[in-house]
C-alpha cells in the first residue's frame, strides 16, 4: 500500500534486529530510510509493530518474517522516518489559553506594542488594567523598554503593564496605584530602576511585579475550554512530530488537566512534569512542599503521564536584563542599565539554595532551576556538587534549565556531576543580535555551547521554552522542532550576520539525537522511547525529506507526513491537491 493512501489516521546493512513478538505485527512500514538513533545511528529499511511496541527493525525482507495474515504494510516510498520528537521545555497549560478571549498580533517593533496597548485601553473599562505579557525588548527591532512616557501617552486613563517575564516597564498610572514612588524600598532580590537626576521611578521594575496592585478583568475560562484549547495544542504538537513534552513549571491545576486528558483517552503527548515549587518563605515550608511533590501519585505514574521533578528559579532573563552574571552586564541604554557594577538578580542566594536542592535529592527527585546567566549556572552547579559529597546526585539527573551562558569549568562540572541540561535553540535565533550588541562576540564564546556539551559526554537535550499561543512558528517562542534543528546545526539567527560561533554548531545526526533519545533520558524514558529498537514504545514520525542529506537551509520547511503514538496515528497530513490542467 503506498504512503499517502495508507497513512490515513529507510540503508541496513546485516542481521535484522528483532524482539520476541507473542503475536504477529500489526503494521509494517518498509521501503523507507528508517533512522534509528541506536547507539550506532543504524538506518533501516523497514519497521515493525505490534500493539505499542516495535518488534523488528531491518531491511523489508527480514522485517517481513514478523507478518502474519492481518498485518497492514505501508510502503514509504523512500521517505525518513525518525523517532518521535520530544520537547524538553515547554508551559503548554499557560501557552494554550493566551489567546482564549483575542487574537495577540505579532509585536515586531515598540509601535507595534504601543499600537495593541491602544487598541485594548479603547476595549477596556477606564481605570482597568491593560497587560501585555512575553513581547521581549530583545526581538523588538528598537531593542528596548517602551518608556513610561510612551505607555502614559496612548493609555493615560489605564494602568499598564508591560511584562517580560520577572521584569516589566509600567506607566505612571500603575506606579500610583501601586503606591510605588521615589521612597519606595524593595525587599529581596529585586530593584526598582529610578532616574538618577530626580529618584523618580522610571517605570522600569527588575523581578518587582509582585508589588504592583494588578487587577485583570479578563473573563475566567470554564474548565471545558481549557481542556478543549490543550487538547488543541497537543495536536498542534503532533502536527510537527512532537511525542513527548516536559512541563517546566507545572501547577497542580495543569497537573489535573492532563489527568482529565489522559482519562478522556485526549492525552496525545507524553507528558514529563516538573512541577513548579515557590522558593520564598521558610526553609522548613519548602522542604515540605519538596516531599508533598515526592508522595504524589503521579511520581509513580507511566510513560504517558510522570512527576520527574521540580522546578524554581534561580535569576532573572536575558531577554529582559536580569540574567545573573559573573560579570557585569555593562551600562546598556537596550535594558536600561545605569549601574556599571549590575550583574544581574540573583533570586536564591547560596544558603538558601543548598537545603533546597539537598531535599530534593535526598526525596528521589530531579531539582532543575530556571538559570540563564552564567553566574547562576555556577551557583546551581556548586549546590550539586556539595550535596554530591553526602549524597549522590547523578540518580536524579539534576539540570540546569536554560543554561545560556555556561564556560568550560561549567561543562566539566557537569560531567562530573552527571548534570543534565535542557537548552532551548530558538533563543539564539531570535536574541543573537541583541546579544551581541550588548556582550560583544567572545564573551558569547560559551553561549548554548552545544558541541562542547556533545563531546565531553553531557546529555543536553533540545527544548522551545514555548510560552504562548497555538503555531509553531508564530508561538512565543517557536516550538517547531526543524527549526531548533536548523539552528543547532546552523547557529544561524534572526537579523545577524554570519553564525555565532560555529565551532559549536551539532552534526545532523547529533541535532536529532538532541530532540530525540537525549530528552528521552531527561524524561527518565530512555529504555521506552527516544529510539526505533525492538521492545520500545512504537512513537515515530513519517518526514516528507531527508534530514541527514537535504539542503541545510530546508531543514526547516520539513513536513511531518503522519504521527504515531503508541503504534496509533495520531496525526496524518492533508493530501497535497491535486493539480488542474
Amino acid at each position: 500500500m503506498p504512503l499517502a493512501a495508507a497513512i490515513a489516521p529507510t540503508t541496513w546493512h546485516g542481521t535484522v534486529a528483532r524482539a520476541q513478538a507473542p503475536a504477529a505485527a500489526d503494521l509494517i512500514l518498509h521501503h523507507g530510510k528508517i533512522v534509528t538513533v541506536d547507539p550506532s545511528f543504524r538506518i533501516a529499511e523497514a519497521i515493525a509493530i505490534q500493539g505499542d511496541r516495535i518488534v523488528a527493525v531491518g531491511s523489508p525482507d527480514e522485517v517481513e518474517k514478523a507478518a502474519g495474515p492481518a498485518t497492514k504494510r505501508i510502503d514509504l516510498a523512500g521517505k525518513m522516518v525518525l523517532p518521535g520528537l520530544i520537547d524538553s521545555h515547554t508551559h503548554p497549560t499557560g501557552a494554550s489559553m493566551i489567546e482564549h478571549q483575542h487574537p495577540i498580533p505579532d509585536m515586531e517593533t515598540v509601535q507595534d506594542v504601543l499600537d495593541y496597548i491602544r487598541d485594548r485601553a479603547k476595549e477596556t473599562p477606564k481605570g482597568d488594567w491593560v497587560v501585555v505579557r512575553q513581547v521581549f525588548i530583545t526581538r523588538l527591532k528598537e531593542q528596548r523598554y517602551p518608556t513610561r512616557a510612551e505607555l502614559d501617552a496612548v493609555a493615560p486613563e489605564h494602568p499598564v503593564l508591560f511584562s517580560t517575564g520577572p521584569d516589566a516597564s509600567v506607566n505612571s498610572l500603575a506606579l500610583k496605584q501601586s503606591g510605588i514612588d521615589k521612597s519606595f524600598q524593595v525587599e529581596g532580590a529585586a530593584r526598582i530602576e529610578k532616574d538618577p537626576a530626580t529618584g523618580e521611578p522610571t517605570g522600569i521594575l527588575r523581578n518587582a511585579t509582585r508589588y504592583l496592585k494588578v487587577r485583570e478583568t479578563t473573563k475566567k475560562p470554564t474548565r471545558d475550554e481549557e481542556r478543549r484549547r490543550l487538547a488543541e495544542l497537543f495536536r498542534d504538537y503532533n502536527s510537527v512530530g512532537l511525542t513527548a513534552i516536559i512541563d517546566r513549571n507545572a501547577s497542580p491545576s495543569g497537573i489535573s488537566l492532563f489527568e482529565e486528558l489522559m482519562r478522556d483517552h485526549a492525552l496525545t503527548v507524553r507528558v514529563g512534569i516538573s512541577h513548579g515549587v515557590d522558593s520564598s518563605g521558610k526553609l522548613e515550608e519548602i522542604q515540605a512542599r519538596i516531599k508533598a511533590v515526592a508522595d504524589h501519585p503521579l511520581r509513580r505514574g507511566g510513560p504517558m503521564l510522570r512527576i520527574v521533578g521540580i522546578k524554581m528559579f534561580l535569576d532573572g532573563g536575558m531577554l529582559t536584563g536580569s540574567a545573573y552574571m559573573r560579570e557585569p552586564w555593562g551600562v546598556s541604554k537596550i535594558y536600561s542599565i545605569d549601574d556599571p557594577h549590575y550583574r544581574g538578580v540573583l533570586f536564591i542566594p547560596p544558603e538558601r539554595l543548598l537545603p533546597m536542592v539537598r531535599a530534593t535529592v535526598e526525596n528521589g527527585l530531579q531539582f532543575t532551576a530556571h538559570s540563564v546567566g552564567d553566574g547562576a549556572v555556577h551557583a546551581l552547579l556548586d549546590a550539586y556538587e556539595e550535596v554530591n559529597r553526602s549524597t549522590a546526585v547523578a540518580p536524579t539527573r539534576p539540570c540546569l534549565t536554560h543554561s545560556n551562558f555556561m564556560s568550560r569549568q561549567a561543562i566539566e562540572q557537569a560531567k562530573r556531576l552527571g548534570v543534565v541540561v535542557d537548552i532551548q535553540p530558538a533563543w539564539l535565533y531570535l536574541d543573537t543580535r541583541t546579544l551581541a550588541a550588548q556582550f560583544g562576540d567572545e564573551r558569547l564564546r560559551y553561549f548554548q555551547p552545544l558541541r562542547s556539551l556533545f563531546e565531553a559526554g553531557v546529555i543536553v537535550g533540545g527544548g522551545s521554552d514555548h510560552m504562548q499561543k497555538i503555531g509553531s512558528f508564530r508561538s512565543i517562542n517557536p516550538y517547531n522542532p526543524f527549526l531548533g534543528m536548523w539552528v543547532a546545526i546552523t547557529r544561524r539567527a534572526k537579523g545577524y550576520e554570519g553564525r555565532l560561533h560555529r565551532e559549536q554548531a551539532l552534526s545532523r545526526e547529533q541535532a536529532i539525537r538532541f530532540y530525540t533519545l537525549n530528552n528521552a533520558h531527561l524524561l527518565f524514558l530512555e529504555d521506552r522511547i527516544g529510539s526505533l529498537e525492538p521492545g520500545k514504545l512504537a512513537d515515530l514520525v513519517v518526514l516528507d525529506r531527508d534530514l541527514l542529506t537535504c539542503p541545510e537551509d530546508d531543514i526547516p520547511r520539513t513536513k511531518v507526513l503522519a504521527t504515531y503514538l503508541n503504534g496509533q496515528p495520531i496525526f496524518t497530513a492533508a493530501p497535497s491537491p491535486t493539480p488542474t490542467p
